[in-house]
C-alpha cells in the first residue's frame, strides 16, 4: 500500500488509520456522530439561555448532565466537546475529538473506540499522513465520504505511538479484575479435583482466604475512590460558583469603564478554566475507577459464595466416602468383593481425577420427585396457555 509523503519536518501532521468496522461498529459510530451533533445543539441553547458564551466552566455546569442524559455520549467526549464548538463547525461536523480514554491501539491492526453503544474493536489500515491540527487533542475520528478514519497527531519520523502503547500494555502488572478471574478459576471443580494430595478441603479453604483478602482490598479501593469523588466534585462546585460570581463582576467593571479590573478578572477566569479542565479529566478517570471497583467487588462476592458452597459440597462428599469405607463388609483372613470394588474405585478416581460416586441418599430421590412435579406443572401451564 502506498504512503503519502509526510508534512515538512516540525509541521503539525497526522497519521491516518482507515477503519474497517463491521456493521455493528459502523452503526455505533454513526450514532455517536448524531449524538455529538445533538450535543452541539444543546450547547448553543444553553449558551443563549444562560448568556455564558464559550465559558467552558459555566457550559459544563448547565449542560453536562442534560447532554449525558439525552445523548448517552461517553463522559470524556462530552468534556472534550465543551471546547470543540468552533472547531467542530469549521470541520462541518465531520470529525470528533478523541483522547487516550476514547481510542486505544490494541495491536498492529486493531483500535478500540468508545461510542454511545459501548466500546468496539475495529480493524484498520495505514494510509499515510494528513495535515495536523496542533495536537489540541491526541486524535480525531473522521467521517469520510466512504467510511471512517482515525487521525493521530504525530511528529514525522518519530516512532509510531502505537508501539509505545503496546509496550505499556505488555509491561502492565496484573490488574485487579485479572486477579479476580484467576481466583475464580482456582475454585473450579476441575482445579480442586486435580489438587495434589488428599487435603482438598485445605486447598479450597486457602482459596477462600485469598478471596476474602481480595474482597477487603476491593472494598478499600471502592471507599477510596468514593472519597476522591466527593473531593473532586466539591472542588468543581467551588470553581463553578467562583466562575459565576466572577462573570457578573467582570460585566460590572466593564460597564464602569474599568478595563484594568476586567483584564484581571479575565485572567482569573482563564486560570479557573485551566484548573477545571484538569479537574474534569480527573473526575472522568475516577468514575472509571469506581466502575471497575464495583465490578470487581461483585465478582469477588460471587466467587466467595461459590467457594463456600463448593467447600460444603466437598465436605459432604468426603464424609460420605469415609462412612462408606468404614461400613464396608470385610472377611476374616481376606477381603470381600465389595471392599475390593471400593479400593478399585478409589484407584480409578486417583488416576483419572474423577471422584468416586456418592452413596445413594433419600434426599436425592426427594429432589428428583420435586423436579419432576415442577416440570409436569410447567408443561400443563404451557398447554393451557396454548388452548
Amino acid at each position: 500500500m502506498l504512503f503519502m509523503s509526510p508534512s515538512p519536518r516540525n509541521a503539525p501532521s497526522a497519521l491516518r488509520y482507515r477503519l474497517a468496522p463491521d456493521p455493528a461498529a459502523k452503526a455505533a459510530m454513526e450514532a455517536t456522530f448524531r449524538a455529538y451533533d445533538r450535543m452541539m445543539e444543546i450547547l448553543d441553547e444553553v449558551a443563549r439561555t444562560h448568556n455564558v458564551g464559550s465559558n467552558v466552566v459555566l457550559l459544563h455546569a448547565h449542560a453536562y448532565e442534560p447532554i449525558r442524559k439525552e445523548t448517552a455520549l461517553p463522559s470524556r467526549l462530552v468534556t472534550l466537546g465543551l471546547r470543540d464548538r468552533t472547531e467542530y463547525r469549521a470541520a462541518q461536523g465531520r470529525r470528533l475529538p478523541l483522547d487516550d480514554k476514547l481510542a486505544k491501539i490494541k495491536g498492529p491492526a486493531t483500535i478500540s473506540i468508545s461510542t454511545v453503544q459501548g466500546r468496539f474493536s475495529v480493524p484498520f489500515d495505514y494510509v499515510g499522513y494528513a495535515d495536523g491540527w496542533g495536537q489540541s487533542v491526541p486524535a480525531h475520528l473522521i467521517r469520510t465520504d466512504d467510511g471512517f478514519e482515525v487521525h493521530y497527531g504525530v511528529t514525522p519520523n518519530s516512532l509510531p505511538e502505537e508501539e509505545n502503547a503496546m509496550d505499556t500494555i505488555a509491561a502492565a502488572p496484573e490488574n485487579f479484575l485479572s486477579r479476580v478471574g484467576r481466583l475464580i478459576a482456582g475454585i473450579a471443580y476441575d482445579a480442586i479435583e486435580q489438587a495434589e494430595g488428599k487435603n482438598k478441603l485445605g486447598v479450597v479453604g486457602q482459596a477462600i482466604r485469598e478471596i476474602e483478602r481480595a474482597e477487603g482490598e476491593a472494598r478499600d479501593a471502592l471507599a477510596s475512590a468514593r472519597a476522591e469523588e466527593y473531593r473532586l466534585n466539591a472542588r468543581r462546585t467551588e470553581i463553578e460558583r467562583e466562575m459565576t460570581d466572577l462573570t457578573a463582576k467582570i460585566e460590572g467593571v466593564i460597564a464602569d469603564g474599568r478595563d484594568d479590573l476586567a483584564r484581571a478578572g479575565i485572567a482569573r477566569q482563564m486560570d479557573l478554566e485551566a484548573q477545571f479542565e484538569v479537574l474534569s479529566r480527573a473526575i472522568d478517570e475516577n468514575n472509571e475507577k469506581i466502575e471497575q471497583c464495583v465490578t470487581s467487588l461483585r465478582a469477588v462476592l460471587s466467587a466467595l459464595q461459590d467457594a463456600e458452597q463448593r467447600r460444603a459440597d466437598l465436605a459432604k462428599s468426603e464424609a460420605a466416602a469415609s462412612h462408606q469405607a468404614a461400613t464396608s463388609p470385610r472377611k476374616q483372613g481376606g477381603t470381600s468383593a465389595a471392599a475390593k470394588a471400593l479400593r478399585a474405585g478409589r484407584a480409578v478416581a486417583r488416576a483419572t481425577g474423577v471422584p468416586a460416586a456418592i452413596p445413594y441418599s433419600s434426599d436425592i430421590d426427594e429432589l428428583s420427585t420435586l423436579h419432576r412435579d415442577k416440570e409436569i406443572a410447567a408443561r400443563l401451564a404451557r398447554l393451557k396457555s396454548r388452548s
